[in-house]
């Protein structure tokens, strides 16, 4: 619409919750509409109208509280109609009657007058239309007349003439004044000046305010700005799918991230809970965890900052019975979810208006004839569910190396197709039942993505077996065991739990000695390593604490706990992930027999030492082979945690949370120096044949147990493309001082 319009409607909503700047943030029910038709032409308003929704007393149970009910708001009519100032009040039982009744009003209005035909609506801010009335209807599954589509921000068409104004500070008092149009400032409601924000509209206040609205217009209209009001705001009917390239700039301003969705909800129920806001093509993307099945999240883009900021105030607005939870996020967030770089992936949603279904759980020699087959077996059956574009229709989900995964996505040219295949689910295709799921472009990427980007790092040719040296995993005997371990704490235990448990011996603790043992998910493990300012203390500590009682300010059960001497070499091993298995006795002897270490995943302890390793590859065979240093990775340093331990050599970082005592907390995690000999660079080892059923990291981590490597290497191959597109195969890096043969 470029050309001028031949009417404006003023249009004000308002709710039964909170007005002004937070209008339609607290999901409330729409209860009044107030417009007037202004003609542009001539500039002459129309009558005022007023249309109020009020729910049906039919429901109530009791005829006493119905009849007493309706005369209440029978008496309540008649003074609003009376003090509201409106040249016509109506009355109303539901949202769906007053959106239809407000169209065929304003539809006959405009054809008694004859001047024209064109009419579009004009409210103060985006909130009326896309906050308030398009939510509720989707919710409600509300078909919205065609009116609702597009409107004019009076704010956008103000600040045109007056290009210093600040669009979120201005509402209809403020452009009134820089107008010099009279108000009466004692009788106007403004919302910029209500000391509760979430204060409701009064109902006086809607007709003034719309009354305010219209003088607006018709001063824009006159001299000397002779306004044009051309090329309104739309609101996007449908969303529309599509694809996005990882090479694509997202701005970071657009993208939120909503979280609690409902597992089964798609991209279409993601676009109508945010009804109302225009979402970019293809920009709902439904988030994956790491065995490819949807988490609960999804990331949108919008199409500008604008509606980003309107989506955050549906911040734990529901869907269905659940609250959605809406977050900022980054551009670089959604590209990692929806962005794909494959022409085959590119050239398969090319098509637009389609369904997309995934198949799970395919033969491994499953053939797109049989997939055809399955969604239409044959002339006997009644449920036909046809694929769209026959063969083209249908994507197989591959390995990098031309293995199938089992995964495919076809096509459907309709919905009534796409629900007739999802009605298979659980059917059995060859020897296997087959799960079916409606899908999405953006799903597409992600799975393709997982199952069919490169390694990061170039596969390097198998090593040879190597011969590893002996060595000894005990700390050195002979340690000062200034430090205490606690054993057996309540899970629940604070450092505050700690310290009132220590007692007067709390006083005894080195600055930021109190640290706590967590395990493989992150949770307390019932242990505690505390460092103490001398050993004497320490062995009167527990003796004086071993297995007394201990509770937990959180929790009202208490455990005995169990106190230990130790030194700080032992300390370093378990906070590293490591074990002792000591036997001890109440007088705190130790045997060096019954003593069981097992050494630390990440870096071993200075006083580790291991035997250097004769060459065992004679020079005429060292020459068949590339040479060690091509694939070698230089270890990546890290900064220091705290002052505590010595900043002077290379610092691995401890993946063992670490938890300070008072008087202070670091900033950052702890971190232990590494060995000296560790000042080469490492290489590659490739471990493959290992079991699909396994325990993952922590099998690789026990079989690596005593010799170095960086964990963040370790880790970010076991866990990323290399592990995920073939899971018996990984990568960990390799110290220098391991032989090869």
């Amino acid at each position: 619409m470029t050309a001028q319009v031949d009417y404006l409607a003023v249009l004000l909503a308002a709710t039964s919750g909170a007005s002004g700047e937070l209008l339609g943030s607290d999901e409330k029910e729409l209860v009044r509409l107030v417009w007037q038709l202004v003609d542009v032409k001539n500039k002459k308003l129309g009558k005022l109208n007023e249309l109020l929704i009020k729910p049906d007393l039919a429901d109530l149970t009791e005829e006493k509280e119905e009849e007493e009910e309706e005369d209440d708001v029978v008496e309540e009519h008649e003074e609003e109609e009376n003090r509201s100032g409106a040249d016509s009040v109506s009355t109303t039982t539901s949202v769906d009657t007053a959106l239809n009744l407000f169209h065929l009003h304003l539809t006959n209005e405009v054809n008694s007058v004859g001047a024209g035909t064109s009419v579009c609506l004009c409210t103060d801010g985006q909130l009326h239309i896309r906050q308030v009335i398009h939510p509720e209807a989707a919710s409600k599954n509300i078909l919205v007349p065609d009116c609702f589509y597009s409107f004019f921000d009076l704010r956008k068409e103000f600040k045109k003439h007056f290009t210093t104004s600040d669009l979120k500070a201005l509402n209809a008092l403020v452009m009134a004044e820089s107008l010099s149009l009279p108000v009466d400032g004692s009788n106007m409601w403004d919302p910029s000046a209500s000391e509760d924000p979430s204060a409701v509209l009064p109902a006086e206040a809607a007709v003034q305010q719309v009354q305010l609205m219209a003088s607006i217009v018709l001063a824009l209209l006159s001299d000397p700005f002779n306004h044009m009001f051309s090329n309104p705001e739309r609101v996007s009917e449908k969303f529309e799918s599509g694809t996005c390239s990882k090479m694509e700039k997202v701005c970071d301003n657009t993208v939120i991230r909503a979280r609690g969705l409902p597992w089964q909800s798609s991209d279409q129920d993601i676009a109508r809970f945010f009804r109302g806001l225009n979402i970019a093509k293809g920009g709902a993307a439904l988030c994956l965890n790491a065995q490819g099945r949807r988490n609960g999240e999804a990331l949108v883009r919008f199409v500008s900052e604008e509606h980003r900021d309107l989506a955050l105030q549906r911040h734990k607005h529901h869907m269905g019975n659940r609250y959605i939870e809406v977050y900022k996020a980054t551009g670089e967030d959604f590209l990692k979810i929806a962005g794909g770089t494959s022409n085959e992936v590119a050239m398969f949603l090319s098509r637009e208006d389609q369904i997309i279904v995934r198949m799970r759980g395919l033969p491994f020699t499953a053939t797109p004839e049989q997939v055809l087959a399955f969604f239409c077996p044959g002339d006997g059956v009644k449920e036909m569910c046809p694929v769209s574009g026959g063969k083209d229709g249908i994507l197989f989900v591959r390995y990098p190396d031309g293995r199938p995964t089992g995964d495919a996505f076809v096509l459907f040219a309709c919905e009534e197709h796409a629900q007739c295949a999802l009605r298979k689910h659980k059917e059995i295709l060859g020897k296997r039942y087959i799960e079916l799921f409606k899908s999405t472009a953006a799903e597409v990427q992600q799975v393709l993505n997982r199952y069919s980007s490169a390694p990061l790092i170039p596969i390097a040719p198998a090593p040879l077996v190597s011969m590893l040296p002996t060595m000894s995993l005990l700390p050195p005997p002979g340690g000062v065991r200034d430090c205490l371990r606690l054993r057996g704490l309540p899970y629940t235990a604070s450092i505050e739990d700690i310290l009132t448990f220590l007692g007067e011996f709390t006083h005894d603790i080195r600055p930021h000695g109190v640290h706590m043992v967590l395990n493989q998910q992150g949770r307390p493990s019932g242990d505690c390593f505390i460092q103490m300012t001398s050993a004497e203390r320490a062995l009167q500590a527990s003796q004086r604490l071993h297995k007394h009682m201990m509770s937990s300010q959180r929790s009202a059960n208490s455990r005995y706990v169990e106190v230990f001497p130790c030194s700080a070499e032992e300390m370093g091993l378990v906070l590293m992930g490591g074990s002792l298995s000591h036997t001890h006795t109440h007088t705190h002897t130790r045997s060096r027999s019954g003593t069981g270490l097992s050494p630390p995943p990440c870096l071993s302890p200075p006083s580790y030492s291991f035997t250097p390793a004769p060459a065992v590859l004679p020079t005429e065979a060292a020459a068949l082979y590339p040479p060690i240093g091509q694939m070698l990775l230089t270890p990546r340093p890290l900064p220091p945690g705290h002052a505590y331990y010595p900043a002077s050599t290379q610092l691995y970082m401890n993946y063992t949370a670490y938890y300070p005592s008072p008087p202070g907390s670091p900033t950052t995690l702890g971190f232990f120096p590494s060995p000296s000999s560790l000042s080469s660079p490492g290489g590659l080892v490739r471990m493959p044949g290992l079991t699909y059923n396994g325990n993952g990291v922590k099998d690789l981590i026990s079989a690596m147990q005593g010799y170095q490597y960086a964990p963040e290497d370790a880790l970010m191959h076991a866990h990323g493309p290399v592990h995920a597109h073939d899971p018996a195969r990984t990568l960990l890096t390799q110290p220098k001082e391991w032989v090869c043969i």
